[in-house]
């Protein structure tokens, strides 16, 4: 396919090779941590990613070295400050939650201010590995903490676990789908995907370790759109794979490599009313835009601190509006993008 003139003057490489694989937890952190530009490109002279906003708003904080955020939260200089965003869901473009890896908590963004969200106090147990976050219908949230193996939810400001029982292995990712009122959550450590109830039943499990069509190497993110179709970024597989909503294998793509189109370390996924699916990748250091079938558009971003470029991005977003939100991870910040027909 053919690039537009802008999308050939922000061309990134990466190193494309893949990361030796590490036992357990190690593995894990290994994946998690890699884990005033107005028209920041165009996708097939049709439409136009444009930088909208960032959390927070000051350039200057997200500037700052992570070693110096951590060093102000522990001595009490700016308790509210994010340090490694990792996941987001939005409730609007003024009203979002993040996942702060760094500091173990969930904040709210909401009219420009910054606060832990409610629900989750100083007599709560802060969580060491926040990964996924999931919003269901009703309002209650859930987000899952992959050293703690478990799915937490808060839901009129009361916190507990989703359940008790359930025996999950490095949960990280977490949909869920309209379509048939499921959760599904990744199981990284076991290479899996597990499917509940509201109630948290276990109802199905899906895939084993392997490259075959269904199966994973240590899968992470996941999305649903609303026509329940399932998203997964395979990570060690170096692709997403894509699933119906009783968990059949649709179609895969990507694949390692160092150009353009390929994937390094993919991370978040989600995808916008148009059916095009938008990737993170946090060794590229920008979101990869393909569509409905899997073929490469267009990316947008770079590493760097400025508004557009990125450092290690996670979680990404996509609300009703088109509006993208990107966990921009190691800049310490939520940027937001739209992407507008010309």
């Amino acid at each position: 396919m053919e690039m537009t003139e802008t999308a050939k003057e922000k061309k990134y490489n990466g190193t494309g090779t893949s990361a030796t694989l590490l036992a357990g937890t190690a593995v894990l952190l290994l994946l998690l941590l890699f884990s005033g530009i107005e028209t920041y490109g165009q996708l097939k002279s049709t439409y136009e990613v444009r930088w909208v906003g960032q959390c927070p708003a000051d350039e200057a904080d997200s500037k700052k070295s992570f070693g110096k955020r951590i060093s102000e939260v522990i001595f009490g200089q700016k308790p509210q400050e994010v340090i490694k965003p990792f996941g987001v869901v939005a409730f609007s473009r003024d009203h979002y939650l993040i996942a702060d890896q760094g500091k173990g908590t969930i904040f709210e963004y909401k009219s420009g201010k910054l606060n832990e969200l409610k629900g989750i106090t100083k007599d709560t147990p802060q969580f060491p590995s926040l990964v996924g976050m999931v919003r269901l219908p009703g309002g209650e949230l859930l987000f899952t903490d992959s050293r703690q193996n478990m799915i937490f939810s808060i839901d009129d400001h009361v916190f507990s676990l989703l359940s008790d029982t359930l025996s999950l292995v490095q949960p990280t990712g977490i949909a869920f789908s309209k379509k048939t009122g499921e959760i599904w959550v990744v199981e990284t450590g076991a290479h899996r995907i597990t499917v509940l109830s509201r109630e948290g039943k276990v109802l199905k499990r899906i895939g084993e370790r392997g490259s075959s069509e269904g199966a994973f190497n240590y899968p992470t993110f996941i999305w649903i759109d609303d026509s329940g179709k399932v998203y997964i970024v395979d990570s060690m597989n170096f692709r997403i794979q894509v699933m119906d909503p009783l968990g059949n294998f649709l179609y895969k793509f990507g694949e390692n490599g160092d150009a353009t189109g390929y994937m390094a370390r993919p991370k978040g996924v989600a995808t916008d009313s148009r059916g095009n699916i938008y990737v993170a990748d946090a060794l590229f250091h920008v979101v990869q835009i393909f569509d409905a079938e899997g073929n490469f558009l267009y990316s947008f971003g770079r590493q760097g601190q400025d508004k557009g470029e990125f450092w290690m991005p996670a979680g990404i977003y996509i609300d009703e509006q088109d509006y993208i939100y990107v966990a921009d991870s190691y800049n310490a910040r939520i940027q937001i993008f739209q992407l507008e027909k010309n």
